[in-house]
């Protein structure tokens, strides 16, 4: 048997995008790969990020934020940017690692009460799920 792919989804803080998409590729993978997360700068779990996915069925309210720094010398097959920071902060990984990078909106970023902030982490939740359910899948392949 063949070891689980391992796919590594970086970010600046590891607080919302990478987060919210670990969950969700681990959710749609089904233990297919083995799937992390980090950052850059990393800061806490966005408590915005554990609502929105809690609110389909996603659990990630035991997770924590972590630097890249602890993926150094591990074996990574895919390394995923979700914020063009970390595309260009991302550290030096091994030719065989494959970089693939998605930009997608900082939700933390919007300003405003509780709704406004729920509404954007749902807005970029939902794209992230469309992203990684369509092209991201097709590329790395199921199993």
């Amino acid at each position: 048997m063949s070891k689980k792919k391992r796919i590594l989804i970086l970010c600046t803080g590891n607080s919302a995008r990478s987060q919210m998409a670990e969950g969700l590729l681990k959710h749609i993978c089904q233990n297919e790969f083995e799937i992390f997360s980090a950052g850059t700068k990393p800061s806490i779990v966005r408590l915005e990020a554990i609502k929105v996915l809690a609110e389909i069925g996603i659990d990630i309210s035991k997770n924590r934020s972590k630097s890249v720094d602890e993926f150094a010398n591990q074996d990574i097959d895919y390394v995923l940017t979700v914020c063009d920071n970390a595309k260009e902060n991302c550290p030096y990984f091994p030719a065989q690692t494959k970089l693939l990078h998605h930009s997608f909106a900082d939700p933390a970023e919007v300003e405003g009460g509780e709704d406004a902030r729920l509404s954007a982490f749902r807005r970029v939740r939902d794209q992230i799920q469309e992203y990684l359910s369509g092209g991201f899948v097709e590329i790395i392949g199921k199993g």
